[in-house]
Protein backbone atom coordinates (compact mmCIF):
# COMPACT_ATOMS: atom_id res chain seq x y z
CA UNK A 1 0.00 0.00 0.00
CA UNK A 2 1.14 3.59 -0.79
CA UNK A 3 1.79 5.90 2.31
CA UNK A 4 -1.45 7.17 3.91
CA UNK A 5 0.11 10.94 4.56
CA UNK A 6 1.29 11.71 0.67
CA UNK A 7 -2.61 10.75 -0.16
CA UNK A 8 -3.43 13.51 2.72
CA UNK A 9 -1.15 15.89 1.60
CA UNK A 10 -1.25 15.61 -2.28
CA UNK A 11 -4.54 13.96 -2.99
CA UNK A 12 -4.83 15.58 -6.75
CA UNK A 13 -1.31 14.14 -7.51
CA UNK A 14 -2.41 10.60 -6.10
CA UNK A 15 -5.27 10.77 -8.64
CA UNK A 16 -3.46 11.97 -11.40
CA UNK A 17 -1.29 8.82 -10.83
CA UNK A 18 -4.03 6.74 -10.27
CA UNK A 19 -5.72 8.00 -13.07
CA UNK A 20 -2.63 7.04 -15.41
CA UNK A 21 -2.93 3.15 -14.52
CA UNK A 22 -6.18 3.29 -15.69
CA UNK A 23 -7.86 3.44 -12.11
CA UNK A 24 -11.14 4.67 -10.58
CA UNK A 25 -9.48 8.12 -9.03
CA UNK A 26 -12.78 7.66 -6.80
CA UNK A 27 -11.01 5.65 -4.98
CA UNK A 28 -8.50 8.36 -3.72
CA UNK A 29 -11.83 9.49 -2.22
CA UNK A 30 -13.03 6.93 -0.13
CA UNK A 31 -9.64 6.82 1.11
CA UNK A 32 -9.74 9.90 2.34
CA UNK A 33 -13.21 9.80 3.55
CA UNK A 34 -12.58 6.45 5.78
CA UNK A 35 -9.44 8.54 7.05
CA UNK A 36 -11.12 10.86 8.10
CA UNK A 37 -14.16 9.24 10.00
CA UNK A 38 -11.67 6.41 11.61
CA UNK A 39 -9.87 9.77 12.61
CA UNK A 40 -12.50 11.27 14.43
CA UNK A 41 -13.33 8.14 16.31
CA UNK A 42 -10.18 7.94 17.20
CA UNK A 43 -9.89 11.02 18.77
CA UNK A 44 -13.14 10.06 20.59
CA UNK A 45 -11.89 7.00 21.70
CA UNK A 46 -8.70 8.10 22.80
CA UNK A 47 -10.57 10.57 25.03
CA UNK A 48 -12.88 8.13 26.35
CA UNK A 49 -9.95 5.99 27.35
CA UNK A 50 -8.12 8.79 28.90
CA UNK A 51 -11.08 9.43 31.09
CA UNK A 52 -11.55 6.26 32.13
CA UNK A 53 -8.13 5.74 33.47
CA UNK A 54 -8.19 8.94 35.57
CA UNK A 55 -10.85 7.58 37.27
CA UNK A 56 -9.60 4.58 37.74
CA UNK A 57 -6.48 5.80 39.47
CA UNK A 58 -8.57 9.05 41.49
CA UNK A 59 -7.91 8.54 45.12
CA UNK A 60 -11.88 10.03 46.07
CA UNK A 61 -14.78 7.75 44.75
CA UNK A 62 -18.04 9.68 44.28
CA UNK A 63 -21.14 8.25 43.30
CA UNK A 64 -21.23 10.67 40.25
CA UNK A 65 -17.19 9.23 39.90
CA UNK A 66 -18.68 6.02 39.79
CA UNK A 67 -21.84 6.83 37.42
CA UNK A 68 -19.84 8.01 34.93
CA UNK A 69 -17.06 5.19 34.63
CA UNK A 70 -19.87 2.84 34.05
CA UNK A 71 -21.39 5.65 31.48
CA UNK A 72 -17.65 5.68 29.71
CA UNK A 73 -17.71 1.66 29.74
CA UNK A 74 -20.96 1.55 27.66
CA UNK A 75 -19.79 4.07 25.17
CA UNK A 76 -16.92 2.50 24.56
CA UNK A 77 -18.39 -1.04 24.54
CA UNK A 78 -20.53 0.94 21.14
CA UNK A 79 -16.94 2.77 19.96
CA UNK A 80 -14.56 0.35 20.12
CA UNK A 81 -16.27 -2.51 17.35
CA UNK A 82 -17.53 0.75 15.29
CA UNK A 83 -13.50 1.55 15.19
CA UNK A 84 -12.49 -1.63 14.26
CA UNK A 85 -14.69 -1.65 11.65
CA UNK A 86 -13.83 1.81 10.53
CA UNK A 87 -10.29 0.55 10.43
CA UNK A 88 -10.90 -2.41 8.51
CA UNK A 89 -13.24 -0.04 6.07
CA UNK A 90 -9.89 2.32 5.75
CA UNK A 91 -7.34 -0.42 4.89
CA UNK A 92 -9.69 -2.01 2.65
CA UNK A 93 -9.64 1.10 0.96
CA UNK A 94 -6.25 2.21 1.12
CA UNK A 95 -4.98 -1.45 -0.12
CA UNK A 96 -6.86 -0.42 -3.28
CA UNK A 97 -4.55 2.26 -4.60
CA UNK A 98 -2.04 1.14 -6.62
CA UNK A 99 1.27 1.94 -6.70
CA UNK A 100 2.46 5.43 -8.07
CA UNK A 101 4.28 4.70 -11.51
CA UNK A 102 7.31 5.89 -11.82
CA UNK A 103 7.91 9.21 -13.59
CA UNK A 104 10.24 7.28 -16.64
CA UNK A 105 7.59 4.57 -17.00
CA UNK A 106 6.12 5.66 -20.60
CA UNK A 107 2.32 7.15 -20.26
CA UNK A 108 -0.19 4.72 -21.94
CA UNK A 109 -3.41 2.78 -21.36
CA UNK A 110 -2.18 -0.73 -22.47
CA UNK A 111 -0.31 -3.33 -23.98
CA UNK A 112 -0.27 -1.28 -27.19
CA UNK A 113 1.40 1.44 -25.79
CA UNK A 114 4.28 -0.32 -24.43
CA UNK A 115 7.52 0.77 -25.27
CA UNK A 116 10.04 -1.74 -27.49
CA UNK A 117 13.49 -0.33 -25.55
CA UNK A 118 15.79 -2.79 -27.39
CA UNK A 119 16.49 -5.63 -29.73
CA UNK A 120 19.51 -8.87 -29.19
CA UNK A 121 19.86 -11.68 -31.67
CA UNK A 122 19.17 -12.21 -35.14
CA UNK A 123 15.41 -14.14 -35.23
CA UNK A 124 15.85 -17.21 -38.01
CA UNK A 125 12.22 -17.18 -39.40
CA UNK A 126 13.03 -19.42 -41.57
CA UNK A 127 11.97 -21.86 -38.67
CA UNK A 128 8.37 -22.22 -37.95
CA UNK A 129 7.88 -25.44 -35.61
CA UNK A 130 6.55 -25.15 -32.58
CA UNK A 131 7.80 -26.72 -29.24
CA UNK A 132 4.61 -29.22 -28.51
CA UNK A 133 5.57 -30.18 -32.46
CA UNK A 134 9.38 -30.99 -31.46
CA UNK A 135 8.51 -31.68 -27.86
CA UNK A 136 6.31 -34.67 -29.18
CA UNK A 137 8.76 -36.10 -31.77
CA UNK A 138 11.81 -36.07 -29.17
CA UNK A 139 9.97 -38.10 -26.79
CA UNK A 140 10.06 -35.30 -24.04
CA UNK A 141 6.71 -33.25 -23.21
CA UNK A 142 3.77 -35.30 -22.51
CA UNK A 143 0.63 -33.26 -22.17
CA UNK A 144 -1.58 -35.86 -22.52
CA UNK A 145 -0.86 -38.06 -19.35
CA UNK A 146 -0.58 -34.33 -17.64
CA UNK A 147 -4.33 -33.72 -18.21
CA UNK A 148 -5.42 -37.57 -17.88
CA UNK A 149 -3.75 -37.62 -14.61
CA UNK A 150 -4.20 -33.97 -12.99
CA UNK A 151 -6.07 -31.70 -15.69
CA UNK A 152 -5.84 -29.66 -18.53
CA UNK A 153 -2.86 -27.16 -17.95
CA UNK A 154 -0.23 -29.98 -16.86
CA UNK A 155 2.18 -31.99 -18.16
CA UNK A 156 5.31 -34.44 -17.87
CA UNK A 157 8.59 -33.82 -18.84
CA UNK A 158 10.67 -36.82 -19.37
CA UNK A 159 14.30 -38.04 -20.38
CA UNK A 160 15.85 -35.14 -21.66
CA UNK A 161 13.24 -32.95 -21.30
CA UNK A 162 13.13 -33.18 -17.46
CA UNK A 163 17.15 -33.13 -17.70
CA UNK A 164 16.82 -29.57 -19.30
CA UNK A 165 14.72 -28.18 -16.67
CA UNK A 166 17.06 -29.36 -13.70
CA UNK A 167 19.73 -27.75 -16.11
CA UNK A 168 18.10 -24.50 -16.47
CA UNK A 169 17.86 -23.91 -12.58
CA UNK A 170 20.89 -25.30 -11.49
CA UNK A 171 23.02 -22.96 -13.84
CA UNK A 172 20.82 -19.77 -13.18
CA UNK A 173 21.10 -20.56 -9.44
CA UNK A 174 24.82 -20.52 -9.96
CA UNK A 175 24.62 -17.59 -12.39
CA UNK A 176 23.46 -15.40 -9.76
CA UNK A 177 25.38 -17.27 -6.86
CA UNK A 178 28.55 -16.06 -8.48
CA UNK A 179 26.87 -12.48 -8.88
CA UNK A 180 26.27 -12.06 -4.89
CA UNK A 181 23.11 -13.68 -4.28
CA UNK A 182 22.22 -15.66 -1.93
CA UNK A 183 20.53 -19.16 -3.19
CA UNK A 184 17.12 -19.86 -1.45
CA UNK A 185 14.72 -22.62 -2.03
CA UNK A 186 11.60 -21.63 -0.37
CA UNK A 187 7.68 -23.05 0.30
CA UNK A 188 5.20 -23.71 -2.03
CA UNK A 189 2.82 -22.55 0.46
CA UNK A 190 2.23 -19.20 2.07
CA UNK A 191 -0.15 -17.53 4.44
CA UNK A 192 -2.84 -15.16 2.82
CA UNK A 193 -1.25 -12.04 4.63
CA UNK A 194 1.45 -13.22 1.80
CA UNK A 195 0.27 -13.52 -1.26
CA UNK A 196 -2.27 -10.85 -0.97
CA UNK A 197 0.53 -8.75 0.45
CA UNK A 198 2.68 -9.04 -2.58
CA UNK A 199 -0.25 -8.85 -4.99
CA UNK A 200 -1.58 -12.46 -6.05
CA UNK A 201 -4.89 -12.49 -5.04
CA UNK A 202 -7.34 -15.64 -4.79
CA UNK A 203 -10.51 -13.81 -6.57
CA UNK A 204 -11.31 -11.85 -9.69
CA UNK A 205 -10.61 -11.36 -13.17
CA UNK A 206 -6.60 -11.67 -12.50
CA UNK A 207 -6.92 -14.66 -9.78
CA UNK A 208 -3.51 -16.51 -9.56
CA UNK A 209 -3.71 -18.43 -6.26
CA UNK A 210 -4.73 -21.11 -5.47
CA UNK A 211 -6.49 -21.36 -2.20
CA UNK A 212 -6.18 -24.44 0.38
CA UNK A 213 -9.65 -25.34 1.84
CA UNK A 214 -10.03 -24.68 5.44
CA UNK A 215 -6.67 -23.24 5.91
CA UNK A 216 -5.26 -19.65 5.50
CA UNK A 217 -2.72 -20.89 2.74
CA UNK A 218 -1.93 -20.61 -0.33
CA UNK A 219 -0.07 -21.94 -3.36
CA UNK A 220 2.86 -19.37 -4.15
CA UNK A 221 2.56 -17.97 -8.07
CA UNK A 222 6.01 -17.05 -7.99
CA UNK A 223 9.08 -17.12 -5.31
CA UNK A 224 8.40 -13.55 -4.92
CA UNK A 225 5.94 -14.38 -2.40
CA UNK A 226 7.79 -16.15 0.22
CA UNK A 227 11.01 -14.04 -0.58
CA UNK A 228 9.38 -10.96 0.19
CA UNK A 229 7.77 -12.21 2.97
CA UNK A 230 11.31 -13.85 4.61
CA UNK A 231 11.73 -10.78 6.30
CA UNK A 232 8.28 -9.33 7.24
CA UNK A 233 7.52 -7.55 10.51
CA UNK A 234 11.64 -7.01 10.44
CA UNK A 235 13.42 -4.07 10.80
CA UNK A 236 16.82 -4.30 8.89
CA UNK A 237 20.71 -3.11 9.21
CA UNK A 238 21.26 -0.25 6.29
CA UNK A 239 24.54 -1.36 6.23
CA UNK A 240 23.08 -5.23 5.32
CA UNK A 241 21.62 -3.68 2.52
CA UNK A 242 21.12 -4.54 -0.68
CA UNK A 243 19.67 -8.32 0.44
CA UNK A 244 19.65 -10.39 -2.84
CA UNK A 245 18.08 -13.93 -3.40
CA UNK A 246 18.39 -16.27 -5.77
CA UNK A 247 14.60 -17.97 -5.37
CA UNK A 248 13.76 -21.29 -6.39
CA UNK A 249 10.36 -22.60 -6.18
CA UNK A 250 7.60 -24.48 -7.84
CA UNK A 251 4.79 -21.94 -9.20
CA UNK A 252 1.20 -22.56 -9.24
CA UNK A 253 -0.81 -20.40 -11.19
CA UNK A 254 -4.99 -20.36 -12.30
CA UNK A 255 -4.24 -17.93 -15.02
CA UNK A 256 -8.03 -17.13 -14.59
CA UNK A 257 -7.35 -13.43 -16.38
CA UNK A 258 -5.60 -15.21 -19.37
CA UNK A 259 -8.58 -15.87 -21.77
CA UNK A 260 -7.59 -14.63 -25.40
CA UNK A 261 -4.10 -14.76 -24.19
CA UNK A 262 -1.50 -16.76 -26.41
CA UNK A 263 -1.32 -20.15 -24.08
CA UNK A 264 -0.47 -22.69 -26.47
CA UNK A 265 1.46 -25.82 -24.99
CA UNK A 266 3.79 -24.60 -22.12
CA UNK A 267 3.63 -20.76 -22.52
CA UNK A 268 0.84 -20.71 -20.12
CA UNK A 269 0.71 -23.51 -17.67
CA UNK A 270 -0.94 -23.94 -14.26
CA UNK A 271 2.68 -25.01 -12.96
CA UNK A 272 5.87 -24.64 -13.52
CA UNK A 273 9.85 -24.21 -11.69
CA UNK A 274 11.58 -20.62 -11.67
CA UNK A 275 14.78 -19.15 -10.34
CA UNK A 276 13.43 -15.76 -9.18
CA UNK A 277 15.52 -12.81 -8.33
CA UNK A 278 14.67 -10.46 -5.29
CA UNK A 279 16.45 -7.76 -3.91
CA UNK A 280 15.45 -5.48 -0.50
CA UNK A 281 17.30 -2.07 -0.56
CA UNK A 282 17.41 1.45 0.50
CA UNK A 283 14.81 4.20 -0.92
CA UNK A 284 17.65 5.80 -3.16
CA UNK A 285 19.58 2.15 -4.09
CA UNK A 286 16.25 0.58 -5.72
CA UNK A 287 16.34 2.25 -9.24
CA UNK A 288 19.81 1.34 -10.24
CA UNK A 289 18.89 -2.22 -8.19
CA UNK A 290 16.13 -2.66 -10.32
CA UNK A 291 18.41 -1.51 -13.84
CA UNK A 292 20.95 -4.21 -12.78
CA UNK A 293 17.86 -6.75 -12.84
CA UNK A 294 17.67 -6.05 -15.92
CA UNK A 295 21.19 -6.32 -17.12
CA UNK A 296 21.47 -9.38 -15.40
CA UNK A 297 18.32 -11.06 -17.32
CA UNK A 298 19.94 -9.90 -20.29
CA UNK A 299 23.28 -11.64 -19.68
CA UNK A 300 21.65 -14.77 -18.94
CA UNK A 301 19.62 -14.81 -21.76
CA UNK A 302 22.08 -13.67 -23.85
CA UNK A 303 24.58 -16.63 -22.79
CA UNK A 304 22.01 -18.96 -24.09
CA UNK A 305 22.21 -17.33 -27.36
CA UNK A 306 18.21 -16.56 -27.57
CA UNK A 307 17.24 -13.68 -29.47
CA UNK A 308 15.21 -11.35 -27.56
CA UNK A 309 13.65 -7.87 -27.12
CA UNK A 310 13.48 -5.44 -24.23
CA UNK A 311 10.02 -3.96 -23.59
CA UNK A 312 8.71 -1.58 -21.11
CA UNK A 313 5.05 -1.36 -19.56
CA UNK A 314 3.47 1.52 -19.80
CA UNK A 315 1.93 2.88 -17.07
CA UNK A 316 -1.55 1.22 -17.85
CA UNK A 317 0.30 -2.06 -18.13
CA UNK A 318 2.20 -2.16 -14.80
CA UNK A 319 -0.36 -3.75 -12.41
CA UNK A 320 -0.82 -2.69 -9.03
CA UNK A 321 2.22 -3.06 -7.17
CA UNK A 322 5.31 -2.04 -10.04
CA UNK A 323 6.18 1.51 -10.25
CA UNK A 324 8.02 0.25 -13.17
CA UNK A 325 8.40 -2.60 -15.15
CA UNK A 326 10.86 -4.15 -17.88
CA UNK A 327 9.87 -7.64 -19.87
CA UNK A 328 12.31 -9.86 -22.44
CA UNK A 329 10.60 -11.64 -24.88
CA UNK A 330 12.38 -14.20 -26.70
CA UNK A 331 11.65 -15.13 -30.09
CA UNK A 332 9.99 -18.07 -30.54
CA UNK A 333 9.89 -19.30 -34.02
CA UNK A 334 6.68 -21.56 -33.51
CA UNK A 335 4.43 -19.15 -32.86
CA UNK A 336 6.30 -16.21 -35.27
CA UNK A 337 6.39 -13.51 -32.66
CA UNK A 338 8.29 -12.44 -29.56
CA UNK A 339 6.97 -14.24 -26.76
CA UNK A 340 7.60 -12.79 -22.62
CA UNK A 341 10.24 -14.94 -20.73
CA UNK A 342 11.40 -12.82 -17.96
CA UNK A 343 9.76 -9.91 -16.21
CA UNK A 344 11.48 -7.11 -13.36
CA UNK A 345 9.73 -5.12 -11.45
CA UNK A 346 10.37 -2.14 -9.05
CA UNK A 347 7.62 -2.02 -6.21
CA UNK A 348 9.03 0.78 -4.01
CA UNK A 349 8.14 0.56 -0.57
CA UNK A 350 4.17 -0.96 -1.32
CA UNK A 351 5.19 -4.79 -0.71
CA UNK A 352 7.65 -3.17 2.40
CA UNK A 353 4.14 -1.43 3.46
CA UNK A 354 2.07 -4.23 3.41
CA UNK A 355 4.80 -6.39 4.79
CA UNK A 356 6.00 -3.71 7.74
CA UNK A 357 9.35 -4.38 6.34
CA UNK A 358 11.44 -1.50 7.23
CA UNK A 359 15.36 -0.52 7.67
CA UNK A 360 17.11 1.40 10.65
CA UNK A 361 19.84 4.66 9.01
CA UNK A 362 21.03 6.17 12.05
CA UNK A 363 17.57 7.06 14.50
CA UNK A 364 15.33 6.98 11.75
CA UNK A 365 13.62 4.25 10.16
CA UNK A 366 11.96 4.07 6.97
CA UNK A 367 10.45 1.28 4.57
CA UNK A 368 12.66 -0.87 2.40
CA UNK A 369 12.12 -1.05 -1.55
CA UNK A 370 11.68 -4.60 -3.03
CA UNK A 371 12.78 -5.26 -6.18
CA UNK A 372 11.82 -8.67 -7.59
CA UNK A 373 12.66 -9.91 -11.66
CA UNK A 374 12.51 -13.43 -13.35
CA UNK A 375 15.66 -14.82 -14.32
CA UNK A 376 14.48 -18.16 -15.81
CA UNK A 377 10.64 -19.80 -15.72
CA UNK A 378 11.86 -23.33 -17.03
CA UNK A 379 8.79 -23.63 -19.92
CA UNK A 380 9.52 -20.56 -21.48
CA UNK A 381 12.78 -21.62 -21.91
CA UNK A 382 11.96 -25.01 -22.60
CA UNK A 383 10.10 -23.36 -25.55
CA UNK A 384 12.52 -20.90 -26.49
CA UNK A 385 15.39 -23.33 -26.80
CA UNK A 386 13.52 -26.24 -28.59
CA UNK A 387 12.67 -24.37 -31.23
CA UNK A 388 15.44 -21.87 -31.97
CA UNK A 389 18.15 -24.92 -31.49
CA UNK A 390 15.62 -27.12 -33.97
CA UNK A 391 18.13 -28.43 -36.21
CA UNK A 392 17.17 -29.70 -39.83
CA UNK A 393 17.65 -33.88 -38.39
CA UNK A 394 14.77 -32.75 -36.17
CA UNK A 395 17.46 -32.61 -32.63
CA UNK A 396 17.92 -29.61 -30.53
CA UNK A 397 20.85 -28.07 -29.85
CA UNK A 398 21.36 -27.49 -26.35
CA UNK A 399 23.05 -24.17 -25.55
CA UNK A 400 26.61 -24.42 -24.68
CA UNK A 401 26.73 -23.34 -20.85
CA UNK A 402 24.15 -26.03 -20.43
CA UNK A 403 26.11 -29.03 -21.57
CA UNK A 404 28.09 -29.28 -18.28
CA UNK A 405 24.49 -29.94 -16.57
CA UNK A 406 23.13 -32.09 -19.49
CA UNK A 407 25.98 -34.24 -19.99
CA UNK A 408 25.51 -33.54 -24.12
CA UNK A 409 25.29 -30.69 -26.83
CA UNK A 410 22.33 -31.64 -28.56
CA UNK A 411 18.71 -33.89 -27.57
CA UNK A 412 17.66 -36.60 -30.02
CA UNK A 413 14.68 -38.80 -30.26
CA UNK A 414 14.28 -41.01 -26.88
CA UNK A 415 11.31 -43.18 -29.01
Amino acid sequence: MIDIQLIRNNSEKVKESVRKKGYDTGLVDKVLEADKARRELIVKVDALRKERNEIASAEQRTKDIEQRGREIKEELKTLEPQLKELEEQFENALGQIPNLPSDKAPTGKGEEDNKEVSVWGEPDKAKSKDHLEIGKSLGIIDFEAGSKVTGSGFYYLKGDGALLELALAQYGLKFLNERGFTPVITPDLAQKRFYEGTGYLPKGDEAQTYVVNDNDLGLVATAEVTLAGYHADEVLNSKELPKKYAGYSHCFRMESGAYGKYSKGLYRVHQFSKVEMFAFTKAEESESMHEGFLKLEEEFWQSLGIPYRVIEMCTGDLGAQAARKFDLEAWMPGRGDYGEITSTSNTTDYQARNLNIKYREGDETKFAHTINGTLVATPRAIIAILENGLQEDGSVVIPEVLRPYMGKDRITSSR
